[in-house]
């Protein structure tokens, strides 16, 4: 059997860090900005194949599109600011929205929905 543990190391060892990465926030703030980032470039790829497969979409439909991804460009570079997580949350809710136009977009929504919520999880477990 081995004694109690000591939690506290002793003065000038340095504790392991539980996550293992160097800079926990800043890998944060990547995966944040990657899928924002990614979000922008499907949505804006995603034009063309829903008007020529999905039919009619509207010019209201594209340029929601166009802002949406411009909105994500946005969110993306500021995911240092504490206000940039919640902007995030708030487009996705935007794009899930944005299925009244047309139903793909809703589909795109729902995908992308799921992928925040993750990247959301791996920030609170890794920011502990």
């Amino acid at each position: 059997m081995t004694g109690p543990v000591d939690e506290h190391p002793p003065d000038g060892v340095e504790q392991p860090r539980r996550s293992g990465l160097r800079d926990p926030a800043k890998a944060v703030r990547g995966l944040g900005a990657g899928t924002l980032a990614l979000e922008a470039l499907v949505l804006l790829l995603a034009i063309q194949p829903i008007r020529v497969v999905g039919g009619d979409l509207s010019g209201a439909a594209v340029a929601a599109i166009v802002a949406l991804a411009v909105a994500c460009v946005v969110v993306a570079g500021q995911m240092k600011r504490a206000w940039a997580w919640n902007a995030g949350t708030v487009l996705q809710g935007l794009l899930l929205l944005s299925g009244l136009l047309h139903w793909s977009l809703f589909a795109l929504g729902v995908i992308f929905a799921l992928v925040w919520a993750y990247a959301l999880h791996v920030r609170r477990v890794i920011l502990r």
